[in-house]
């Protein structure tokens, strides 16, 4: 006896999961996004020296801020 995969399943939880699949599919079917690396980003990497000053001031105030606010409370009265 063959037994599919959907035969302990509820039948609501199949119905849902073949919709999730179709939606999945049909947006990236219908998305007309270039390929390529970077592409997808949501900054350009053409420039390596931009995007090296752009990671650094990202980076940089991430690591930053914690020595400024223990700075400003020290100095706080």
């Amino acid at each position: 006896m063959q037994t599919d995969e959907y035969s302990r399943v509820p039948p609501s939880h199949v119905i849902l999961g073949q919709s999730i699949r179709r939606f999945t599919v049909s947006v990236v079917h219908r998305s007309h996004c270039e390929e390529g690396p970077g592409k997808n980003l949501p900054f350009s990497v053409e420039n390596k020296w931009w995007l090296l000053v752009m990671m650094i001031l990202y980076f940089g105030s991430g690591f930053a801020a914690p020595f400024f606010i223990v700075r400003h409370q020290l100095l706080k009265k």
